[in-house]
């Protein structure tokens, strides 16, 4: 399968408001692929759209060839929210093992994802004492114990120190090179470059889906932010020569038919 997830034309509405507009874009099969834009671009949206957890007006999301959302993916895709998802009152071992027993792993099974998001050394404190970061990582390590196909991570390293984002990232490629398909997003564009593949996105619309490189040569700097940024204004300003030629259009349709 060369792609693990394909969105066609997705459109989601929060009340009158339309958070995604006829979005499109693919995932890869084992890359490492960037979600990456400005908070409110509308992310975390399409990241709940593609674990199916989110109504949807139109359009499609498929997810290993199957529908987001149907029963037969629970076990091959995890998701990781901004929010911990854990037990407060379980020790970060006893959350693990938890998970682990649900997806039929082991105990030693468990111990080694703490090992991989560097929480073996707080494994009997309750996750209620861990800070903001490590509770993240609680979380991510909940997602990992069950070897998911696919991993989606909202925003995975928010409030964590630059040896620890390092260290993640690594974790993510070498997750990748043994064949998971993983999504991650994230505001900061410097992660853009640790990235296989970009998804772009301001408003609730696609900017780009491309590379790093890609996305370097398209807009003639080196500087990914910079980089996004000019895309960005190009993007607003060809939709304005548009609008332009088009109320040109229509004033000399007006004009025409006033003459007639």
């Amino acid at each position: 399968m060369d792609d693990a997830v394909r969105v066609s034309d997705l459109v989601v509405h929060r009340g009158a408001r339309r958070v995604l507009h006829d979005l499109s874009f693919s995932v890869p099969a084992g890359s490492v692929t960037g979600l990456l834009g400005p908070s409110g671009s509308g992310k975390t949206t399409a990241m709940r759209a593609i674990v199916g957890v989110q109504v949807v007006r139109s359009g499609s999301v498929t997810v290993l060839g199957l529908p987001a959302g149907a029963a037969a993916l629970r076990s091959r895709i995890g998701y990781v929210t901004q929010a911990p998802s854990v037990y407060a009152d379980l020790t970060v071992r006893e959350n693990v093992r938890h998970f682990a027993a649900l997806y039929g792993m082991s105990a030693r099974e468990a111990d080694a994802a703490l090992a991989d998001v560097g929480l073996a050394d707080a494994a009997g404190q309750l996750v209620r004492d861990l800070s903001g970061g490590q509770q993240g990582r609680a979380s991510l390590a909940c997602a990992l114990v069950g070897a998911p196909e696919v991993l989606v991570l909202d925003e995975p390293t928010v409030g964590l120190d630059p040896v620890l984002r390092v260290e993640l990232w690594e974790r993510f490629h070498a997750m990748a090179a043994a064949g998971t398909t993983l999504l991650v997003s994230s505001h900061v564009m410097d992660e853009a470059g640790r990235c296989d593949r970009l998804v772009l996105l301001r408003d609730g619309r696609l900017v780009a889906d491309t590379t790093p490189a890609e996305l370097r040569t398209r807009a003639g700097t080196s500087d990914l932010e910079e980089a996004f940024l000019r895309v960005v204004r190009d993007r607003e300003e060809s939709g304005a020569r548009g609008q332009g030629r088009e109320h040109r259009s229509e004033e000399r349709a007006r004009s025409g038919a006033s003459r007639g």
